[in-house]
């Protein structure tokens, strides 16, 4: 075997998924490559991991078979939450209506002149993921989404203690360094009994303003007209899940998704300036294959998992076949999978005109991100906005602070000169 998976297996057993996190989290590229083509299912004690293309669909698209069972205990009764419920796709279907895909352009524009305002703000050094990664997503979500009367830093620390719980909180994170599990269910369940309150609050007013005739028509509005008409078993509790779920899905993913994709291109002069280029052109969706494809090599999720719930072969037909048991908690490595020859032709070369069908930067399957489209306009945006700064010098880039995603990037402002990572 390879010199990575050696060295794990001569580890004892309950050592051995400590040191494989380690190296997913990490993005350690070769041993990533060395379980797709050497031990493409990994079992462990505490989880089973596939690694290959083909499986990580199998693994996301089966959600009968593949459940998010780890996803209920803390998102309750959201509809992202549950697999294949009436619920889940009468929310889902009319949440993809309320996000109309016709916005994007007005959206992908308002993004970009709020990138450059930000930007532009007084200061010779400030923190670039408090200031742009995090603050432009939560200006969309108060003055586009329709949050209004709140507080940006109450927003982003509800998005951020949601998702440090549902997706960097599991029972097998129990092994990562310094993580205090019960803390963070804590800071999550304050996090959602104040914006509750909060949200409770803006459904009543929005539902006095549609009875007066003076509602707006931004996403929010859009699903309190929803349920007061009562006509799709989609009532007030269901518009406060849906309507928190906005702001939950739209910031920390969105900073962590643009602080990567800037990490990526800056980590190699070549694509750099070749990105750098792609983001004086005049059309802006000319830097969106470099930003999709820095995310294939640094993805701000290395992996998906969910619970089996049969028992099921996978690498079927080949000598690594295995039966996965019904309880097994499974990660579908889509780090390793976007690195899959077999469906992304020399993946080993950064292609910014690569087809990205076949990605997993917005998941797959059956829980597929509902914002895809939002968060594919607005990501490679900010990453554009930032690029076509000359006076913009990026530094040691993110810090991540031991967190999973990052926590501060202090930016500092230059007289001239293109900026650089160091």
């Amino acid at each position: 075997m390879g010199a990575h998976l050696d060295r794990i297996a001569a580890l004892p057993p309950d050592r051995r998924w400590a040191e494989v996190q380690r190296l997913i989290l990490a993005r350690a590229l070769p041993f990533l490559a060395e379980l797709r083509d050497e031990r493409p299912v990994l079992v462990l004690d505490e989880l089973t991991l596939v690694a290959r293309l083909a499986d990580c669909m199998l693994v996301l698209r089966r959600s009968d078979t593949f459940g998010v069972d780890l996803y209920a205990p803390k998102q309750g009764g959201y509809f992202m939450a549950q697999d294949d419920t009436a619920g889940h796709w009468r929310e889902k279907s009319l949440m993809k209506a309320v996000l109309d895909v016709e916005d994007i352009p007005r959206l992908r524009a308002w993004v970009g002149q709020r990138t450059a305002d930000l930007l532009d703000c007084g200061g010779a050094e400030f923190d670039l993921v408090r200031r742009v990664t995090r603050g432009v997503p939560v200006a969309l979500v108060q003055e586009w989404f329709g949050l209004t009367r709140s507080d940006p830093d109450r927003l982003i620390e509800w998005s951020y203690w949601n998702q440090q719980d549902a997706f960097w909180n599991q029972p097998f994170d129990s092994v990562r360094p310094g993580i205090d599990q019960p803390a963070i269910v804590a800071a999550r369940q304050r996090a959602n009994v104040m914006m509750a309150l909060y949200l409770g609050r803006l459904v009543t007013r929005r539902s006095i303003a549609i009875w007066l005739g003076r509602g707006g028509d931004d996403p929010a509005t859009r699903v309190v007209r929803l349920a007061m008409r009562g006509r799709l078993r989609f009532d007030r509790r269901d518009a406060l899940f849906n309507i928190g779920g906005l702001l939950i899905g739209a910031v920390e993913t969105t900073s962590h998704a643009v602080c990567n994709a800037l990490a990526e291109l800056a980590s190699d002069p070549a694509r750099l300036a070749a990105a750098r280029q792609a983001a004086q052109d005049a059309r802006p969706q000319a830097i969106d294959g470099h930003v999709f494809e820095a995310l294939r090599f640094r993805p701000a999720f290395p992996y998906f998992f969910r619970v089996c719930h049969r028992d099921t072969p996978v690498c079927a037909g080949t000598p690594f076949e295995t039966r996965i048991p019904a309880g097994t908690t499974v990660l579908a490595l889509t780090h390793a999978a976007m690195f899959d020859p077999a469906g992304f032709p020399d993946p080993d070369r950064f292609d910014p005109g690569r087809d990205f069908s076949d990605g997993f930067t917005f998941g797959h399957g059956h829980h597929a991100c509902l914002g895809r489209h939002v968060a594919a306009a607005m990501v490679p945006e900010i990453v554009r906005q930032i690029l076509r700064r000359d006076d913009l010098d990026l530094g040691a880039g993110p810090d991540f602070q031991g967190n999973p995603v990052p926590q501060r990037w202090t930016a500092t402002r230059r007289a001239q000169g293109h900026a650089a990572m160091t």
